[in-house]
């Protein structure tokens, strides 16, 4: 009888067993979360070895590589670390002809998502005069909830350098409009467009998770948005590659600080007035060893690898179109080499709150910018 019994169970099992894994849903993500690309001949590619690997954001759908000009691309091959159980297919193109297009597939099959990967020569050449008039706007194309902008690159194209925190606010106030986001567009600026960033409330959610307001804020480099509730600090990434060398900031802005500046848990601060923060950073992007260095919230003005800083220091409260000059103050020296692989890096932000980063502010703080120019030198 026992041995009828431990028999039947045997055969149960496995039975069981095949029944849960059948009940398991199937992925139903698609994304890529990784590039890496090999190469024989990688140094003659790429400006850093680091570039090799690019780490793919959730909200981006177009990786882009600068490589060096005349650059031997028909040596790279990609490679891709997808989401569990994603398939990936090229459907047009070639990487090893600069650009190509693949549809990654979700482990269930019900979903697909289209990425655009190109490997871009680039000339390094220096300019005296960068304009950036925050006339390129749209809504964003997966979810048509809040503005991104593009800047104008030398060659005509669109680049997609300036970022915000919009997608983090979309999660505490999912059924807010574009315009009632902290980062959106103005028609009536200076001389056109401007951007408009103003601190907002981010409601219950925002009680929930300690993070109560949500400045507006605007500036060269990427945003996380699944890193946004884990590590807000982290989610802001500042800093795109640079191959020259800035000597100062200029542009105009409008500031009014909101009613009440409050803390991290909600209290008022007698005596405290919000203000405006516009500043620039120009960092190593690499440390000694040689590994990737990127500005995070926790220290953008602290890293050692920072060589100049820019800062409007104070900024004033004004209802009118008010000019802005501002000098890169250097800590260290300019190393030419370095700077012709693109080993430095820059950010320029702008935030409603100089708080912001820390969740700390006042609610209705308002800071437009508009006509900002940075004035580079050639490093000789």
């Amino acid at each position: 009888m026992k041995k009828t019994i431990f028999g039947l169970l045997a055969l149960a099992l496995p039975i069981m067993m095949t029944s849960c894994f059948k009940d398991e849903p199937l992925n139903a993500e698609c994304d890529i979360e990784q590039v890496i690309f090999h190469s024989t001949e990688a140094d003659k590619v790429f400006f850093n070895l680091s570039d090799t690997l690019q780490h793919v954001l959730y909200t981006d759908t177009l990786v882009k590589v600068n490589v060096r000009y005349n650059a031997p691309i028909e040596t790279v091959t990609p490679e891709f670390k997808l989401t569990p159980g994603a398939t990936i297919e090229c459907i047009d193109g070639d990487v090893k002809k600069g650009k190509a297009t693949y549809v990654v597939t979700s482990e269930d099959g019900n979903w697909h998502r289209r990425y655009v990967v190109s490997l871009v020569p680039t000339m390094v050449t220096v300019a005296d005069t960068m304009k950036f008039d925050f006339e390129h706007y749209e809504l964003d194309p997966t979810y048509h909830k809040f503005y991104v902008w593009h800047n104008l690159l030398p060659d005509g194209t669109l680049g997609n350098d300036w970022a915000n925190g919009n997608g983090g606010f979309k999660i505490s106030m999912s059924n807010a409009q574009p315009d009632e986001y902290p980062s959106v567009p103005i028609t009536n600026g200076y001389d056109g467009s401007a951007v408009k960033l103003t601190t907002r409330d981010t409601g219950p959610f925002g009680v929930m998770v300690n993070k109560r307001i949500a400045a507006g804020n605007f500036f060269l480099g990427s945003f996380d948005v699944q890193n946004a509730l884990l590590d807000a600090m982290k989610a802001t990434h500042f800093g795109i590659p640079f191959a020259q060398k800035p000597a100062k900031l200029t542009g105009y802005y409008k500031y009014k600080p909101g009613a009440t500046y409050i803390d991290l848990k909600g209290n008022a601060v007698a005596g405290k007035t919000d203000s405006g923060d516009i500043y620039a950073v120009f960092y190593r992007n690499h440390d000694a060893a040689g590994n990737p260095v990127t500005l995070y919230g926790d220290d953008v003005k602290t890293n050692s690898n920072i060589v100049a800083l820019a800062s409007v220091n104070p900024m004033q409260v004004t209802s009118e179109w008010t000019y802005f000059d501002i000098e890169f103050n250097y800590s260290k020296e300019i190393d030419p080499a370095v700077l012709e692989n693109r080993g430095y890096s820059l950010t320029i932000v702008f935030s409603s709150s100089i708080d912001g980063a820390i969740f700390q502010g006042a609610v209705g703080s308002e800071l437009c910018v508009d006509k900002v120019r940075l004035i580079c030198t050639r490093e000789e």
